[in-house]
């Protein structure tokens, strides 16, 4: 149907033109231009159309990125997964678009589905980055090691920050300053990460050293009364004061007590705080590094 009537409008074009040229006068000129007319007015219709479709493609592949995106999102899908799907969709319907616009400068599906198909190789092994990159997306999916709004460090390069968006061949986090990192999903589908805020709590684990001469009953009770102040600590959960090593220079007590994942962060630097005051106004040591340097006369 369009491209009957695209045939129409050429030809209907071509009419105009040539009545236009007859009216000049016989010449080199006028035979050059009866000859060249018809690619040159085939090739303009052409790319007239190939910007039409172009603007009227992008537009239905954005509704239809809509379409597929409300749906999965009122189903309560996993906001990685409704990402993962959706850019995938957009992928494959601007494939289909490029082969339309191919298609209005002459060039056959077929010779494009064959012109694919003697590609594949090659394009399989130049892309195995990205393939890999795929099929890495593809397992976060499936296994889940984490999801958009999770707090993961990846091992391998030492990256962190929060998952903010999952593609079919990158993972984007956002740092604590609003960095943008983006991630290869092969990378972290085939490395070890942690994944900090899965779980709804944490423990805050924290060594504290003291000088010998400290009485250590005393300096229990401290931490415990520091703790106890805290009112974001999970209360079902119990604290643990303990003498952690016996070091060269000092009594390391451990201190141990958990907290909702979203406020470990703000309780375990008010703590360290508090500690420090408490112990500095009860006349306790924390040692630290020193150099006794003698002078031998």
């Amino acid at each position: 149907m369009i491209e009957e009537q695209q045939e129409q409008i050429i030809s209907g074009t071509e009419t105009i033109v040539r009545k236009l040229i007859g009216t000049m006068p016989n010449g080199i000129v006028k035979s050059y231009l009866y000859t060249v007319l018809p690619d040159v007015i085939g090739f303009f219709w052409a790319v007239v159309f190939a910007v039409i479709v172009y603007v009227v493609g992008v537009r239905l592949i954005r509704l239809a990125v809509k379409l597929v995106r409300k749906p999965l999102e009122l189903k309560g899908i996993e906001t990685g997964a409704v990402q993962f799907i959706t850019s995938l969709v957009k992928s494959i319907l601007y494939v289909v678009l490029v082969i339309i616009i191919l298609a209005l400068f002459g060039v056959s599906t077929a010779s494009i589905a064959a012109a694919i198909a003697s590609m594949g190789l090659a394009a399989g092994l130049a892309l195995q980055g990205s393939l890999s990159n795929f099929a890495g997306g593809v397992l976060i999916l499936i296994l889940r090691p984490f999801v958009v709004g999770d707090y993961i460090i990846e091992h391998t390069h030492g990256n962190e920050g929060v998952v903010s968006e999952i593609t079919i061949f990158y993972t984007k986090l956002k740092t604590i300053d609003h960095k943008i990192i983006v991630i290869p999903n092969g990378v972290l589908a085939n490395s070890s990460l942690t994944n900090a805020t899965m779980s709804d709590k944490r423990m805050i684990d924290l060594k504290i050293p003291v000088s010998y001469e400290t009485n250590i009953l005393k300096a229990k009770e401290i931490l415990l009364a520091i703790v106890d102040k805290e009112d974001q600590r999970l209360m079902t959960d119990p604290v643990q004061i303990f003498v952690d090593d016996l070091a060269d220079s000092a009594v390391m007590l451990g201190l141990r007590f958990w907290v909702p994942t979203e406020d470990y962060w703000t309780v375990r630097w008010r703590v360290i705080e508090s500690v420090k005051l408490e112990f500095d106004a009860s006349g306790i040591t924390i040692p630290y590094n020193q150099l006794d340097v003698h002078l031998v006369k």
